[in-house]
């Protein structure tokens, strides 16, 4: 998945109210950028560090830069989380080691209780895949990605409406794309949030999948690449 503009390197200044990050560019000047992520973003967020920012002309946006990469000593992280789906509709799109058997993709489906599937995959003569996708930026140990990196009820119920696929005969998988390029195995941060940790052991044990990859990250763009091992 290619960045539709070039992004511009920039300092973090801070980050606020969740979703607003003020920036200073090359030049000095300070601009507002969108940040496109809900999460604690947890290591990701000190003063100073090396960001990429993402320009917009789109009169229908409010400010003028959405913020797209961290650049750290070694690697790239992708902090917006908005991205995974389409990340993973491009790697789907190409085929999935695993998931590459489906003819039809569909996005966005709706199910079970004010819940939306990210991706339901069908074919004839299969099994309906039901495919949930969750960005995984949290690394706390040099090498591992934690998922996730505060509370998230949602996720939880997300966990519940999977287990009730499969109960139904359908198959259903959890999949965590690891948008860093410094880790190289992903396990649950069960210590931030121990209902999601819970949750996800009753997932597994009614028969949900779990499969993880991690991303190659660029200022050029984001793409799926190499499937890492869960635990």
């Amino acid at each position: 998945m290619r960045f539709a503009t070039p992004l511009v390197s920039a300092r973090l200044i801070r980050r606020y109210m969740r979703f607003l990050s003020d920036m200073e560019l090359e030049d000095g000047s300070v601009v507002k950028a969108h940040c496109p992520n809900p999460g604690s973003m947890m290591g990701l967020k000190d003063e100073g560090i090396r960001v990429w920012i993402e320009g917009n002309d789109d009169p229908k946006k409010k400010l003028d830069w959405g913020w797209r990469l961290i650049e750290l000593d070694d690697a790239f992280v992708g902090i917006d989380t908005g991205a995974a789906n389409g990340i993973v509709a491009e790697a789907l799109s190409n085929g999935i080691a695993d998931l590459g058997e489906y003819e039809t993709i569909r996005p966005e489906v709706k199910y079970r209780e004010k819940s939306r599937v990210d991706f339901l995959l069908s074919a004839e003569g299969r099994r309906d895949c039901y495919l949930e996708v969750k960005s995984v930026t949290l690394s706390r140990e040099t090498g591992l990605a934690e998922f996730p990196d505060s509370v998230t009820a949602r996720g939880a119920k997300h966990l519940g409406d999977l287990a009730a696929m499969v109960e139904q005969g359908h198959r259903a998988v959890l999949l965590f794309l690891v948008q860093r390029t410094d880790c190289t195995h992903v396990t649950l941060a069960a210590d931030l949030d121990p209902t999601y940790a819970a949750a996800f052991k009753s997932a597994l044990a009614a028969g949900v999948e779990v499969m993880c990859f991690d991303c190659t990250i660029s200022p050029e763009g984001i793409s799926l690449a190499n499937r890492l091992p869960f635990g």
